[in-house]
């Protein structure tokens, strides 16, 4: 058994063992009984049409989903665990440069422990969990668009002192990306099937003996009140970079339906003698030390049933430095930028800066959401392009807990692709229980 299992294992056990200590046999009946189990059951089929010769259209289709089982809270106590299961059911074919691997990989079925972790919760004050999880942070996150969401191994915590008020911290030993059975000691950069690990949809800028990634520690504090939205982030991504990022948002009430609202944001990275260095990793064809600076602006109108907004983000380049002054995002996380969505955001495409157009809005007695987006991209490495994004949702009121959704996004122009467009398709159903 690997060592990061057993290791859970025998703190799960451990855990247990010690109920019969703290409580009666009624009280340890409740703490079964009184738990929940809840999921998803996903059905979804994604396609790349390229416009480019020297790119192969690809798809991929995937059924699965997730199963959580959480017991109830003894004294602040529980535990939880989430299975995650994803079958192409055949229908990958032979050839892998035809299959959309981002969706579950190039494997026939991906089977794992997606979550299972104990923690110690005081409601609205203190939430202690350590084990496999689900968290969710600007930079650090589920990115759950794909069958299985990513996963972290290692300890969360999240106080709220006082109303308003909440600081989060956290330690990262492991990781389990979203094409992944098992949790590694690497990221985004390393190459597919680094120490066995069947990720896609990776940047592999270093090789494949590179040292194993040391994880990250973040901590953060965010304020909510008076119409603000106000956070501040410290991320240290061993060997990787460490950043600084902040946001801050205020919607005016008015006392009508249109509440308008202003946002800004501001990243800072940086890292000498990092891993890219030691191994001499290039991206955009540029290396040197990490020194990234994004900048953004957000300025839209909640109106009723929707919103409308327009984002500015700007990414500065820097010169004799990794990626020409690209963003480290080992976890792959992109939508903190204001000027983002699916294809289209400046982690992909490098230093520059670009502008966005989006809306959204419910129809239909809430039953029907529509997203839609235009951007425009001018960047160091990769041109001058724009996109269009479309995303269309129906939540059926006769089945609660089914929604279909089925997302758009065309890019023009890339230099990557000869200029000419990308479409990008992702057909989505999902029934949650």
């Amino acid at each position: 058994m690997p060592r990061n299992k057993l290791l859970l294992a025998v703190q799960f056990s451990a855990f247990c063992l010690t109920l019969p200590a703290i409580a009666h046999a009624d009280t340890l009946a409740s703490f079964i009984n009184k738990g929940e189990i809840n999921g998803v059951v996903r059905s979804y089929y994604f396609s790349k049409l390229y416009g480019a010769s020297k790119k192969e259209n690809a798809d991929a289709y995937s059924l699965g989903g997730i199963l959580n089982a959480k017991t109830a809270s003894l004294d602040g106590f529980s535990a939880g665990v989430s299975f995650y299961t994803a079958n192409s059911l055949g229908t990958h074919g032979d050839d892998s440069k035809k299959v959309d691997t981002t969706l579950m990989g190039i494997a026939p079925s991906i089977n794992a422990l997606g979550q299972a972790y104990l923690q110690y919760a005081m409601p609205k004050l203190l939430l202690i969990r350590v084990g496999n999880q689900v968290i969710n942070t600007p930079w650090i996150g589920a990115r759950d668009s794909r069958m299985l969401p990513q996963t972290f191994q290692g300890v969360f915590i999240k106080a709220q002192p006082i109303q308003g008020l909440t600081l989060e911290g956290m330690r990262i030993f492991r990781w389990k990306s979203r094409t992944s059975d098992d949790y590694h000691r690497d990221n985004l950069y390393y190459p597919t099937d680094y120490h066995d690990d069947p990720m896609y949809g990776v940047k592999a800028v270093l090789p494949k003996n590179a040292e194993v990634a040391q994880g990250t520690l973040a901590f953060a504090a965010s304020y909510k009140g008076m119409g603000a939205n106000l956070q501040a982030w410290y991320y240290n991504f061993y060997q990787f970079a460490q950043m600084f990022y902040g946001s801050a948002q205020y919607t005016l009430k008015t006392g009508t339906p249109f509440s308008p609202f202003i946002a800004a944001q501001f990243m800072r990275e940086w890292q000498n003698n990092s891993i890219f260095q030691k191994y001499d990793a290039k991206l955009f064809a540029q290396s040197g030390s990490v020194n990234a600076t994004l900048w953004g602006g957000k300025l839209g109108v909640k109106i009723p049933d929707g919103n409308v907004f327009v984002a500015y983000n700007a990414l500065t380049p820097h010169a004799d430095s990794f990626g020409g002054g690209a963003i480290v995002s080992p976890y792959g996380n992109y939508t903190a930028m204001y000027a983002s969505f699916m294809t289209n955001n400046l982690l992909s495409f490098g230093p520059g800066h670009v502008w966005r157009l989006g809306a959204t809005y419910w129809a239909w007695q809430k039953q029907i959401r529509f997203i839609t987006g235009y951007s425009r991209f001018d960047t160091n490495y990769d041109g001058k392009t724009n996109g269009v994004y479309l995303d269309l949702t129906y939540f059926p009121k006769t089945l609660q807990g089914l929604s279909i959704r089925d997302r758009v996004a065309i890019d023009n122009g890339l230099k990557s692709y000869d200029g000419s467009s990308f479409i990008y398709n992702r057909l989505m159903l999902q029934y949650a229980f």
